[in-house]
């Protein structure tokens, strides 16, 4: 009976410290990941406020736009790099995907805007990302307020398919 009463107590001292380990294995990997969340000090919002955690880098963004079709739209994040703002209000802007892919980011209701030099400045976006198209006058729009020549825009006479992305929030780093 005595070997009894110390085999099961082993047994509760065993299963009581496997699961406290695996307790604190689950509470190190939530951690972990809430620990993934980019210091934002050093960056200036645009927009509303956002928790700048689970950012995909441009190329993981690039992936994420190949595998949508028209109609579709993923709640997303990610950081890159701002190849061109509006020149006239700072309404728009091209982040930069990789492979000389772009997505053009507009703002949220129109409700905010961008610094007009924000050009090669990194930022981080959060918002919707989906796939546009783009009708040859809204092209030559942007392409007007872009600061392009006459000349540019008159090149454009089809209608463009574009990784859109629809911003709530923006950081760019100061």
């Amino acid at each position: 009976m005595k070997k009894l009463n110390i085999l099961s107590l082993l047994l509760v001292l065993f299963f009581s410290v496997s699961a406290t380990s695996q307790v604190a294995a689950k509470k190190a990997k939530k951690s972990k990941t809430e620990s993934t969340a980019i210091s934002t000090s050093d960056y200036a919002l645009f927009g509303e406020k956002f928790v700048a955690n689970k950012v995909l880098t441009n190329k993981e963004m690039l992936k994420k736009y190949k595998t949508l079709k028209k109609g579709d739209s993923i709640s997303v994040k990610f950081k890159s790099t701002i190849k061109e703002v509006c020149k006239k209000k700072g309404c728009w802007m091209q982040m930069d995907l990789s492979d000389n892919n772009q997505s053009f980011v507009k703002f949220k209701d129109y409700g905010f805007f961008v610094p007009l030099n924000a050009d090669n400045s990194e930022a981080i976006v959060n918002g919707i990302a989906f796939i546009d198209v783009v009708t040859v006058d809204e092209l030559k729009h942007y392409a007007k307020d872009a600061g392009k020549s006459q000349a540019e825009i008159n090149k454009i006479t089809k209608p463009e398919i574009t990784y859109a992305f629809k911003a709530t929030g923006v950081l760019i780093k100061k």
